[in-house]
């Protein structure tokens, strides 16, 4: 049973830093890519970014020269580094990982629960 875990949220000033992780946790072969996204109240799930196993990333403009996503495949383990934090970027970010259990079978998504970002002053 495979399952994604966030960790690394939490409450900073404008201007700091965080690193979100999601690790995976079961038995798989590869994580083929994986994106976070963030949502606030009211509000649908926006994307924020994204990698696969080759190392070609993609970010929202928004986020753009200030996040950074990666994928440590050793450790099963994607993270997210945020710098130049703004209140705007406070949501709730939660990380999709599309897994190969098996090389040359297809992928199969699986979502974290989320962890809150609050950017504040």
């Amino acid at each position: 049973q495979v399952q994604l875990m966030e960790s690394g949220g939490g409450l900073v000033q404008p201007g700091g830093s965080l690193r979100l992780s999601c690790e995976v946790s079961g038995r798989i072969a590869i994580i083929a890519s994986m994106a976070w996204y963030r949502q606030t109240p009211g509000n649908q799930r926006e994307w924020v970014a994204a990698v696969v196993s080759g190392g070609a990333t993609n970010y929202d403009e928004s986020v753009k020269g200030r996040f950074g996503i990666s994928i440590d495949q050793n450790k099963k383990t994607g993270y997210l580094q945020m710098n130049n934090l703004q209140p705007d970027d406070t949501a709730v970010y939660t990380c999709k990982a599309s897994i190969r259990h098996t090389l040359g079978r297809p992928t199969r998504d699986y979502w974290g629960q989320g962890t809150q970002v609050t950017v504040s002053s």
